[in-house]
């Protein structure tokens, strides 16, 4: 079967299986962490009054701001994991295709640092 490889792959090493496994895993990773991340987050703002000093005190708690970092991250991570097998399966023009991928990377990585400083800002009292 090596013969239905590119050159390139077959200097790589890689097949589309061994990526392909990879972010399959890392997506299933990333909604396995955020089960007990949202229940976490449902819970704890369900169980408190949601007005301004508390969500500010609550934050501030240094337990809260690093659940809340991860929360952050392992969502837009997953997010942009799971946009990427979407624009991979349904978007047929490669520049397109690779256009949207760039700007999915981009808005996940834009809205993850935008939360994580401002989880930050917060919790430093700024």
């Amino acid at each position: 079967m090596d013969h239905l490889r590119t050159p390139l792959s077959r200097v790589k090493g890689l097949g589309s299986a061994r990526e392909g496994t990879t972010h399959f895993w890392r997506q299933r990773l990333t909604a396995l962490i955020l089960i007990p991340l949202v229940l976490w987050f449902g819970f704890s703002l369900a169980s408190m009054p949601v007005d301004h000093a508390t969500l500010v005190g609550w934050i501030q708690q240094p337990a809260v701001a690093i659940g809340l970092i991860l929360l952050i991250l392992s969502t837009f991570y997953h997010t942009q994991l799971g946009l990427q097998v979407v624009i991979e399966d349904y978007v047929s023009t490669h520049s397109t295709r690779t256009a949207s991928i760039i700007v999915v990377n981009f808005l996940c990585l834009s809205f993850a640092i935008i939360g994580v400083v401002a989880v930050l800002k917060i919790s430093f009292g700024g």
